[in-house]
């Protein structure tokens, strides 16, 4: 049995989106972001961090989002893990480039809209967030040009990865619509119906 700890306020989503494109059955537990849950020694067992999401897999344990999707597409397959090396290395690139690049920008501007007391908003920092993912994102939209998905004409778990990230711009009132083919990119991927599924509340409400 596969079991996915997390909640959506967690990257938890970014995991369950690959499940589905997967087609596995798997069950969710429920557990918010820095919960007493966390601290347990039910959940450290599962994760010594005491964070989520994390995901058990018949008692193989993986923490850490992307690396719990990219063990998912090697294990299970369906198309989302490339043939060839060449491919799978760029997969890895990236899963590493969305999380080092983009990530920390968009959390920037969440933490500034959402988490910040009313009248205590940086909007300078919102603004440098906003000029530092334009170099990214040139790149990505250089890199996009003629290709439907980040590995030529096949979606992979290249693709959830990014996109997973990116579809923060939904949260933050973000659009890319400055860089055309990141655009259309970010649709295709966001239009898939294992997104739409992995993004429901009901998915992390206690049975």
């Amino acid at each position: 049995m596969i079991t996915l700890y997390g909640s959506m306020m967690s990257r938890a989503p970014r995991c369950h989106w690959m499940l589905n494109e997967l087609g596995l059955d798997f069950k969710v537990k429920p557990i918010a972001p820095m919960s007493p849950e966390q601290s347990t020694p039910e959940f450290l067992a599962v994760n010594p961090n005491g964070k989520v999401p994390v995901l058990d897999d018949g008692g193989t344990k993986i923490f850490e989002s992307m690396a719990i999707n990219l063990y998912l597409a090697m294990k299970y397959g369906k198309g989302l893990w490339p043939n060839s090396v060449e491919d799978q290395g760029r997969t890895l690139q990236w899963s590493h480039w969305v999380m080092s690049e983009m990530e920390p920008h968009l959390i920037a501007i969440l933490i500034e809209k959402f988490f910040k007391p009313e009248g205590r908003t940086n909007e300078a920092k919102i603004k440098e967030a906003n000029e530092a993912m334009k170099r990214p994102l040139k790149v990505l939209d250089d890199h996009l040009k003629g290709k439907d998905y980040l590995l030529g004409n096949a979606f992979s778990v290249a693709d959830v990865n990014v996109a997973s990230v990116l579809s923060l711009a939904h949260l933050v009132g973000q659009d890319y619509k400055a860089f055309p083919n990141v655009q259309k990119w970010y649709e295709r991927c966001l239009s898939r119906p294992a997104f739409a599924k992995a993004t429901q509340e009901e998915n992390y409400k206690a049975a």
